[in-house]
C-alpha cells in the first residue's frame, strides 16, 4: 500500500512541512496548558492545535459542527485536490474512507450536558449523533464527496493504527482503489479527566524513559493519508507500509504486560511481514508515553527484538498523547522521516536521565549524532487492553520492485 499525500495538524504545527521542521528541533511550540479544567480545578499541560488556523463548519449541519471534524478538516484541505483527482480518475463510489478515533464529538456532549445541568434543556445544534464514532468518518466521506465504504475504528491509543491495517486489506481486496486514512482526536474532559484518574498524567512536560517520568501529556490533532495500491506522484519518493502486525494480550484494562510479550508479538510479525530483520530497521518511533509502566515494557519490548541499537525518539513529548489519533500521526512523522533525504530523525525530548532500571535503548537526543539514510522505520502503538499494532514503513525508489512487491503480498493475502 502506497502512502502517497499526507494532511497532518498537530500541536508541531499546521501541514507536513511545519510539523517535520518542529519534530527535528524537537519544538514544544503547543505543549501548553489546557483551559479544559478537570476535577479540582488543575490546568493539564497539553499539545493544543492553535484555534485560529481552524475554519467553522457553518456549511455543515449542525451535528457536524465539532471541534473534532474541525481538526480532520484541516487536514483534509491539504490532499482535498489529489482526492479531487482520484476521483475523476476512479470515481467518487470507488474510494473509500476509514478513521480512527477515541473522543469524537465528545468535547460538545459536555458542552450540552453542562447547559442542561444549568437549565434542563440540551441546546438546539446539539445531537447525539456527535458523539457517535462513526462521526468522523461521516463527515470526511461528505467533506469529501466520495461513496465508497466508510467507516471508523475506535480501539483507544491504537485505533488510527488499526486503521491503516484496515485500508490496506480493503485495498488488497479491491473493494475500492483509494482510501482516505488516517485519525483524529480533540481535547476534551473526558479524556483529562480519566488519565487524571487513573494518575496517569504528568506534573509538567513528560519525559518518556526519563527515571523522573511521571505520566502523560495528551494531545488533539489529525492525520490523513491518500492510500493507494500504486503511486499518484512519480516525482517523489514512495512511502509503503510495507508490514503490520497486531496482537491482543488481554493482560490488564489499562495496564501493559511487563515483558511486552504482546508488543513482541505484534513487533515480530510486522517485520516478517516487511521481509526485514530487526536490525534492517533506521528509525523507531516508540509509542513512549512517558508512563513508568509503558516505557519499561517498551524497552523490555524493544531489545527482545534485538532493536536496542535502532535510533528511536518518542514524540509525544512534543504532540502530546493524541489518542486515538496517535497511531496516524506518528505513521506521518515515520512518513517525513523517509520522505526526507538528510537521514534526519525527530529528537526525543526529554531531560536526559536516564532510568537505570529500564533496559537501555537508543534514543536519538542530539542532532549532533551521525546521520544515515533512513528506509526502514517502525511505529508502535499500544492500547488498553493489551491491544497491540506495530507498523513498519519503507521508502520504495523503484517502481517496478514496488508494484512487483505489492502483487507478491496480495496473492499471499488471497
Amino acid at each position: 500500500m502506497v502512502l502517497s499525500k499526507l494532511g497532518i495538524i498537530c500541536a508541531l504545527g499546521n501541514g507536513p512541512e511545519q510539523v517535520w521542521q518542529s519534530a527535528i528541533e524537537g519544538s514544544r511550540r503547543g505543549m501548553r496548558k489546557c483551559l479544559l479544567t478537570v476535577h479540582g480545578g488543575q490546568l493539564q499541560i497539553a499539545g493544543q492545535v492553535d484555534d485560529t488556523v481552524l475554519t467553522p463548519l457553518s456549511k455543515f449541519p449542525d451535528n457536524m459542527a465539532t471541534r473534532n471534524n474541525q481538526l480532520v478538516a484541516a487536514a483534509f484541505e491539504q490532499i482535498a485536490t489529489q482526492v479531487d483527482q482520484l476521483k475523476q480518475r476512479f470515481g467518487s463510489d470507488r474510494i473509500g474512507v476509514i478513521i480512527g478515533s477515541s473522543t469524537s464529538g465528545i468535547r460538545e456532549g459536555e458542552a450540552a450536558l453542562a447547559q442542561y445541568q444549568q437549565n434542563q434543556m440540551l441546546p438546539e445544534s446539539f445531537h447525539y449523533s456527535m458523539q457517535e464514532m462513526y462521526a468522523p468518518a461521516a463527515f470526511i466521506a461528505q467533506l469529501a464527496g466520495v461513496d465508497g465504504p466508510s467507516y471508523s475504528i475506535s480501539t483507544a491509543c491504537s485505533s488510527s493504527a488499526r486503521a491503516l491495517m484496515s485500508a490496506r486489506a480493503m485495498l488488497r481486496s479491491e473493494l475500492v482503489d483509494a482510501v482516505i486514512v488516517g485519525g483524529v482526536d480533540s481535547l476534551c474532559r473526558l479524556t483529562l479527566n480519566g488519565f487524571s484518574a487513573l494518575e496517569s498524567v504528568a506534573s509538567k512536560y513528560c519525559h518518556p524513559f526519563s527515571r523522573n517520568r511521571d505520566g502523560i501529556n495528551i494531545g488533539e490533532g489529525a492525520a490523513l493519508f491518500i492510500a493507494t495500491r500504486e503511486p499518484i506522484d512519480l516525482t517523489q519518493p514512495q512511502v509503503i507500509l510495507s508490514g503490520a502486525g497486531h496482537s491482543s494480550d488481554a493482560y490488564h484494562m489499562t495496564a501493559p504486560e511487563p515483558e511486552g510479550r504482546g508488543a513482541v508479538m505484534a513487533i515480530q510479525t510486522a517485520l516478517a511481514d516487511a521481509g526485514i530483520e530487526a536490525a534492517q530497521l533506521d528509525y523507531i518511533n516508540l509509542h513512549g508515553t512517558g508512563t513508568p509502566l509503558n516505557d519499561s515494557m517498551e524497552s523490555n519490548a524493544i531489545n527482545a527484538i534485538g532493536a536496542d541499537q535502532v535510533t528511536a525518539s518518542s514524540t509525544k513529548a512534543v504532540t502530546g498523547h493524541t489518542l486515538g489519533a496517535a497511531g496516524a500521526i506518528e505513521a506521518a512523522i515515520c512518513w517525513l522521516t523517509l520522505r526526507a533525504n538528510s537521514g534526519a530523525r525527530p529528537l526525543h525530548v526529554w531531560d536526559g536521565q536516564l532510568d537505570p532500571g529500564i533496559t537501555p535503548i537508543n534514543l536519538y537526543h542530539t542532532a549532533t549524532e551521525e546521520l544515515t539514510p533512513v528506509h526502514h522505520c517502525l511505529s508502535n502503538s499500544f492500547a488498553f487492553g493489551g491491544n497491540n499494532v506495530a507498523l513498519v514503513f519503507s521508502k520504495q525508489t523503484s517502481l517496478r520492485n514496488l508494484v512487483n512487491a505489492e502483487a507478491y503480498t496480495t496473492a499471499e493475502c488471497i
